[in-house]
């Protein structure tokens, strides 16, 4: 029985068969398509464990089909990884923000590939079997299950990276977390991640949280916590 079902989307032909010949060889059924609108119908139809995206595509770039993904309710919780030649630090802040679990850059390794998948992978299933309590804090709240948050009863719409990143502050409030310790919380050990991006995500989380964006506080030379 294959290990999971992966959406490889790459438009050069030789690596696109290299990744899938290497993920099949460990047990996981990869699909392949190579453009981002291709991307898009096989992520709603096949509905996979994972989105492995290049951004350098014909039409719609990666970013853009990342965006798409996350924003649509039928494929926001699906992991994506990002693999591209791109390694700028504005490249890696974009796709973080963007709600990319991970961000590989080429060219890569086959196994440091296949272990990174493991990770996202790994983790998305752990979240699943950690079924935690809904977080009521005045006007906020936040259901882990649903993957919900609203705030007067409004509907909040996240990434998967902004939401793990308020469910960890939130559910321990008071306590202050550098930005780092707020990496490892949210997508693990040794993930390769800048300051800025933390603090792009925790831009986007207070402009979307309107009325509860003043519960997140800025702890100068430290971090981050949760009003308690």
């Amino acid at each position: 029985m294959a290990k999971g079902k992966i959406l490889v989307v790459e438009d050069e032909e030789d690596i696109l068969e290299l990744i899938r010949f290497n993920l099949g060889k460990e047990g996981y059924d990869a699909l392949g398509v190579a453009t981002g609108e291709a991307a898009l119908k096989a992520a709603r139809d096949a509905k996979p464990d994972l989105v492995l995206l290049d951004l350098m595509l014909p039409g719609i770039d990666g970013l853009e089909v990342c965006r798409e993904l996350k924003k649509d309710p039928r494929t926001e919780s699906i992991p994506v990884v990002m693999l591209t030649a791109k390694g700028e630090e504005a490249d890696i802040v974009t796709g973080l923000e963007l709600g990319a679990d991970d961000y590989i850059t080429k060219p890569f390794s086959p196994r440091i590939l296949l272990a990174r998948i493991k990770a996202v992978l790994r983790r998305k299933a752990q979240q699943g079997r950690d079924e935690k309590s809904i977080v009521r804090l005045k006007d906020l709240v936040i259901d882990p299950r649903r993957h919900e948050v609203t705030v007067a009863g409004k509907p909040v719409r996240l990434t998967l990276s902004e939401f793990k990143i308020l469910y960890y502050l939130a559910s321990q409030r008071g306590w202050v977390f550098t930005r780092y310790q707020i990496v490892n919380a949210v997508h693990g050990e040794n993930y390769v991640v800048t300051d800025r991006s933390v603090d792009v995500q925790i831009v986007g989380l207070r402009k979307k949280l309107g009325p509860a964006a003043d519960d997140i506080e800025t702890v100068r030379g430290v971090g981050y916590r949760f009003k308690e």
